[in-house]
């Protein structure tokens, strides 16, 4: 049997030997089961599509209370809004440390009611106490449902062959972000403070809410968007490759033609880290018609957000093929995202910079 991480997610080959195969009863309502490289599960109830997710509560008190709860609650809207679904509710449970005061709670609960208020969500249960052994920064779980038309909903069952690939913002969105709250200090060393401090605003990047509803502004399905993936762990090349594998498709990418924003390509370089292979939420991974896909790029640069069609989708017998200083080469996938061990590096390296 493959073996669990050392960190991080569960391999595609972990899943299917032991998750997959235990999946409790079938029922028919079911429209997207757990997949791995899918970010929610769909069922039909009462004719409407309801979409669902969960995830940890993930509270960073180094970010500083209120961005540390900013994060976590895109965190969990992020993977709902990939099924081209509004979120509608939140179920929330907190499991608080001992250390936790009630400023810093009263900081993190005002400022995800002000978030999910934008996103018009509704906080509908949950559960919030104080225990022994719970740790920063797994403080609890939450569970994101979006609720919609049954033809409103999007998945890697509707991609196909030809169907154009884009990409938002680019890689290491979240390691780029994290790296320079972390450690402004240092990066102002390396780079001026005036690289340092926009630096900074790559932290309010890492959400795809505002890309994936912008993204279906064009139209689903048959009219526009097939598939959006968030590109979390392993990063684009790691997205790339799952929702291309729940699709039952191979796909071709030009790197030269993904967006990067600012600051990104210093910081994984003076971090030592491939930004393709990084950690990048807030970074959407969108399959879209052909016809759609120029309008859906304009929709995006529309809404601030900087995009670009980078490939297509082809058939699976070519896997995942990269076009890199106009060579075609083959792309694995990159298995251990490189972000973790240079961060948790960095931490010892730079932590006195940073005091």
């Amino acid at each position: 049997m493959a073996k669990l991480p050392e960190i991080g997610k569960i391999s595609a080959e972990f899943f299917n030997e032991l998750i997959y195969p235990h999946l409790g009863s079938k029922r028919s309502e079911i429209l997207v089961g757990p997949q791995h490289g899918v970010d929610v599960g769909i069922v039909e109830i009462g004719n409407k599509a309801v979409a669902m997710t969960s995830d940890p509560v993930f509270i960073v008190p180094e970010y500083g209370f209120k961005r540390a709860a900013w994060f976590a609650i895109h965190i969990l809207a992020s993977d709902v809004v990939t099924s081209g679904l509004a979120p509608t509710y939140l179920t929330i449970d907190l499991n608080l440390p001992m250390s936790m005061t009630e400023e810093e709670l009263t900081t993190v609960w005002e400022t995800i009611d002000k978030e999910c208020k934008k996103m018009g969500m509704a906080i509908i249960c949950g559960h919030t106490a104080r225990y022994d052994n719970c740790h920063y920064p797994m403080v609890g779980g939450a569970t994101v449902l979006a609720v919609g038309d049954l033809d409103e909903y999007v998945s890697p069952k509707f991609a196909r062959v030809g169907d154009k690939l884009i990409i938002t913002k680019g890689p290491a969105i979240e390691a780029s972000g994290i790296f320079a709250t972390m450690f402004p200090r240092f990066l102002t060393k390396e780079f001026g403070e005036e690289f340092a401090r926009s630096a900074q605003s790559l932290f309010y990047k890492m959400s795809v809410v505002d890309d994936a509803m912008s993204a279906i502004k064009t139209g689903v399905r048959d009219e526009g968007v097939s598939a959006m993936h968030d590109a979390t762990e392993c990063g684009i090349w790691g997205g790339v490759f799952e929702i291309a594998q729940a699709a039952e498709v191979g796909a071709i990418i030009e790197k030269e033609k993904i967006v990067v924003e600012e600051c990104v390509n210093e910081i994984c370089s003076i971090f030592k880290i491939d930004p393709y292979k990084s950690i990048s939420e807030g970074t959407l991974i969108i399959t879209c018609r052909e016809e759609k896909a120029e309008s859906l790029v304009e929709i995006l640069k529309n809404s601030n957000i900087n995009a670009s069609i980078v490939g297509e989708l082809i058939d699976s017998k070519f896997g995942i093929l990269l076009i890199e200083n106009g060579k075609e080469k083959k792309l694995e996938h990159p298995k251990v995202d490189p972000f973790w061990k240079a961060f948790y590096d960095a931490l010892e390296r730079y932590k006195e910079v940073e005091l």
